[in-house]
């Protein structure tokens, strides 16, 4: 039960904050709902509820994947991150399909909805909480790639990384940034169909939803592909093959250099050439050298690092 709770305490605390605060606005939408049938506030509800499960497996997963490696599963379970949120996705899918066909449905045979005041008093909450948890995913991405950034420095800057983010903040960050924009598609649709009279308006807006909804399934879905089959790192790669050649010498040439993304870590491996002219004790010395300074980097758990003769032939670039 101990390892258990140790796991939870590991799991990424932007999914944790998440899907607390998309479950609590789910339950307020789907009142606001219910008491007013507005299609918008429909679906802002199914996108609340679809965000809010799909955070919470991601929490589970994140968590899961820091289990160490065991003699069925030697080589651990970062990947399971991963496949977590490939399964998660398929229930934003639904949520997305369900949303499109009902604001469809408006389209076709628009309906004046009542309750203004209830509907505008959710979503503007809603997208207030949506925002703040947008804001912490923005300072995590920063925290995890190493940014530092101040005041609105954090929205630009928090852009710039999110690609090297972990694969759990990136999805809290793409699904919260797609929340708080859908918010307010939500209120203009309202306050169109409410003043303008344009009822239809309504049903675009949870159109509009459920295609930005897709959006984060298939953008979600093909990075986590990535993971699953073991993306490599050309830009680590590229980092580890600079720091090698302009600090030791003695390496000739780096005859094979892998850095592969597992889940939310790093596994490196490599095979170095060096001079013939070196003892076994230096070759020793040197492997520790760098695996100790490869390791200092942010993600990397394991460091492979085999030795062979140079051959004089010059294979990396």
């Amino acid at each position: 039960m101990a390892q258990k709770q140790n796991l939870l305490r590991q799991g990424n605390k932007s999914s944790l904050i998440a899907a607390t605060v998309n479950t609590i606005i789910a339950i307020i939408k789907g009142i606001a709902y219910f008491f007013t049938g507005n299609v918008a506030m429909f679906a802002e509800t199914m996108h609340s509820l679809g965000d809010a499960a799909n955070q919470f497996f991601v929490f589970i997963g994140s968590a899961l994947s820091k289990k160490m490696p065991t003699e069925q599963y030697p080589n651990g379970f970062g990947r399971l991150v991963n496949l977590v949120l490939l399964g998660a996705v398929i229930i934003v899918g639904i949520m997305s399909y369900e949303t499109i066909k009902e604001g469809y449905h408006h389209l076709l045979h628009p309906t004046e909805s009542t309750g203004i005041i209830i509907n505008l008093s959710v979503l503007g909450l809603a997208v207030l909480l949506e925002a703040f948890v947008l804001y912490k995913a923005m300072k995590e991405v920063l925290h995890e790639t190493g940014i530092e950034a101040k005041g609105l420095g954090i929205l630009a800057k928090s852009f710039t990384g999110l690609k090297k983010a972990k694969p759990a903040t990136k999805l809290v960050f793409m699904e919260d940034l797609v929340a708080t924009m859908g918010g307010i598609i939500a209120i203009i649709g309202i306050l169109l169909s409410y003043f303008a009279g344009l009822h239809a308006a309504e049903g675009i807006a949870s159109i509009i939803i459920g295609i930005m909804m897709f959006y984060v399934v298939g953008k979600v879905f093909l990075d986590n592909a990535k993971g699953v089959l073991g993306e490599a790192d050309e830009e680590l790669e590229e980092k580890i093959g600079q720091y090698i050649f302009t600090n030791h010498p003695e390496i000739r040439d780096i005859k094979t250099l892998y850095a592969l993304k597992e889940g939310e870590d790093y596994h490196i491996e490599m095979k170095l050439e060096i001079d013939a002219s070196i003892s076994v004790k230096e070759a020793i010395a040197l492997k520790n050298i760098i695996e100790g300074k490869i390791q200092e980097i942010k993600g990397v758990t394991d460091v492979i690092i085999e030795f062979d003769q140079d051959d004089g032939l010059q294979t990396w670039t």
